[in-house]
């Protein structure tokens, strides 16, 4: 792989996996568009422990305070989580459904389901689903007033981002503005909630990578590389979503989402099929 090949697939991965946009599409296309071979298991599992490392560098300090908290224990300052103490368990119940449903349908998202039209289709309707909780949410509740229905609806929702084009941040955040809270907080507990799943997944990937034989040779640095490059993106992309969601709607997200899920159907129709 060249450098710039690393690069631009590093910043693609830290930057949509945190941005409501769908990492999953823009990884399966932009080697397709780009002419690129599949970059293989090994730099596939580099960009995803890029981007656990950025939510757990982001949310250490969260974390620390929540799991303390769950355990009866005082530690961290931040106001609103000092007053949900439950909150570790809430995410603990979020995290089930994509658990249950990874495990059931793992096999459809690694083959079927990673079809252009899926792709596209659900870049366009989680888009519209987006548009309707944006206009419809009352954007009132923050972090400190999860409960655990809220936990439970948006974990079904995350369930949801094993189909390719869906996003997680994406669903979940929706999920969160339906249930009335601020965008910020919204997205603030869709990036808490996805750290378990990120984790399994990462983990998973390191698994099939252990059977397969390990790195490949000449893979270490691309590898290495892949690791630095979309952890960096992923920081800078969670700081500027908070801070942007904070002043700001999702319009321009939900634009983007429905004319890229226009283009890949196009492309899908009157050009090859990625891998095709």
């Amino acid at each position: 792989m060249s450098l710039i090949h690393v690069i631009i697939l590093a910043f693609v991965q830290g930057i949509t996996e945190f941005l409501p946009i769908s990492s999953s599409a823009h990884l399966a296309l932009a080697p397709w568009l780009l002419g690129w071979e599949d970059q293989g298991l090994a730099f596939d599992i580099a960009l995803h422990f890029g981007t656990l490392l950025a939510v757990l560098v982001y949310f250490f300090r969260d974390w620390v305070q929540i799991i303390l908290q769950g355990f009866g224990l005082r530690g961290g300052h931040d106001p609103e989580l000092k007053r949900n103490r439950a909150l570790l368990w809430y995410l603990a119940v979020g995290s089930l459904p994509i658990g249950f449903f990874g495990l059931l349908l793992k096999e459809h998202a690694e083959t079927t389901l990673r079809n252009p039209v899926i792709i596209g289709s659900m870049l366009i309707l989680i888009g519209i689903v987006m548009a309707i909780a944006d206009r419809a949410g009352r954007h009132q509740k923050t972090i400190e007033h999860v409960n655990l229905f809220d936990a439970l609806v948006i974990g079904l929702a995350q369930a949801l981002a094993i189909v390719p084009g869906t996003s997680r941040s994406g669903i979940t955040i929706t999920a969160g503005l339906f249930r009335n809270f601020e965008r910020s907080a919204a997205a603030r507990f869709s990036f808490l909630l996805s750290t378990p799943a990120i984790v399994a997944a990462a983990g998973k990937a390191y698994y099939d990578l252990h059977k397969a034989g390990g790195i490949p040779p000449g893979m270490l640095l691309p590898v290495v590389l892949g690791v630095f490059f979309s952890a960096l993106t992923g920081l800078a992309t969670i700081a500027f979503f908070l801070e942007f969601l904070r002043h700001r709607t999702l319009k321009f997200f939900i634009y983007y989402r429905i004319i890229f899920g226009i283009l890949v159907i196009a492309l899908a129709v009157f050009l090859r099929k990625p891998g095709g």
